[in-house]
């Protein structure tokens, strides 16, 4: 029995599919992390106001995560069996169930932005501009769903790199918006973390754009149509929930987690909200390196169960337990 693989299809797939969506997450990390970079010279109740409003999104890309991730593990199994009708099933039912959760948390944000920002801290100032910030950045909610479920359709037939150009032009046009809308540039008045907000949303809609088009009239793999979206099958739709609520649980409990963190530093001024915003850059970006890997290895594990190599699936599940364990030990000592 083989500890660790010897199969040099492993290790090339896992770094052909690993990278791309670790960069993917990178960059849509940078989206909201340069609304906070770049209201830092509005003062310490900007960027904690952005830094609160941004839970929300924290909570509902957590929540969309572990969507995407059921999507992927899932078709990936039939995708071994090149089953493609019953993966745009799943697709469909991840879309379906992540533009639910994309209402509920853009009405959430639309309708009750001070008693969510509330929650967080008692600080009025930071309360007003975290306020402004959710009220407008809630709107790009119902887009970043389309847009995470749709690119883990694509990683459930192995592309990968859409997801990563797509998070890059949204990247762009977010820091052009925002230098133009927070500080008044060409003509445009200065609005602040408001400006920010609005950038974000329009770039959030950008790239629901730009990944709906691929998806919908370019991708050949999968094949999906917008009439898709209404596919139902009850097995399908019961596996889903059945093996997607663990993941979306798991997912939701560290949310929650951060939050909570969140919570507590709330009780103290500006000046130090401001400073935890900033050392949880860190553990976002292990986050997202880790985050990337299982990807990748799900989406691995998945095509190989549906090959029927069951035992070429546990020698694949030892090496990756191993890998796991490095990075876990790099990431934490580089935290």
């Amino acid at each position: 029995m083989r500890i660790i693989t010897r199969e040099r299809e492993y290790y090339s797939s896992l770094v052909s599919l690993a990278v791309p969506v670790a960069l993917q997450g990178l960059i849509a990390f940078l989206v909201t992390f340069a609304d906070n970079l770049m209201v830092n010279s509005l003062g310490d109740a900007a960027v904690s106001g952005v830094y609160m409003g941004s839970q929300i999104q924290t909570l509902l890309q957590m929540l969309t995560g572990g969507i995407g991730s059921t999507i992927v593990i899932i078709s990936a199994q039939y995708w071994g069996k090149k089953d493609v009708q019953r993966m745009r099933v799943i697709t469909a039912t991840g879309l379906r169930t992540a533009l639910a959760a994309g209402i509920v948390f853009m009405a959430a944000g639309l309708i009750f932005p001070r008693e969510i920002i509330r929650i967080f801290t008692a600080d009025e100032t930071v309360i007003a501009e975290g306020a402004i910030y959710l009220r407008w950045v809630s709107l790009s909610y119902l887009f970043f769903c389309v847009t995470q479920t749709l690119i883990a359709s694509m990683r459930s037939v192995e592309v990968t790199k859409i997801g990563m150009w797509v998070s890059l032009a949204s990247l762009v046009v977010n820091i052009f918006l925002n230098y133009v809308l927070i500080f008044g540039k060409m003509g445009f008045p200065a609005l602040g973390v408001k400006g920010a907000a609005i950038a974000t949303t329009a770039s959030r809609i950008a790239e629901t754009a730009v990944v709906a088009a691929y998806v919908f009239a370019k991708d050949k793999r999968l094949g999906l149509r917008l009439a898709d979206v209404f596919l139902r099958e009850k097995p399908l739709i019961r596996d889903f929930f059945r093996y997607g609520l663990p993941l979306v649980a798991g997912e939701l409990v560290w949310a929650v987690n951060m939050m909570c963190n969140s919570k507590i530093m709330g009780g103290y001024d500006a000046a130090v909200i401001t400073a935890v915003s900033v050392a949880n850059t860190l553990n976002s970006l292990a986050y997202i390196t880790i985050n990337g890997l299982a990807s990748a290895v799900g989406l691995i594990t998945g095509k190989t169960v549906g090959a029927g190599k069951v035992e070429l699936m546990k020698e694949y599940a030892r090496t990756t337990q191993i890998l796991f364990l490095g990075v876990g030990l790099i990431t934490g000592a580089a935290v």
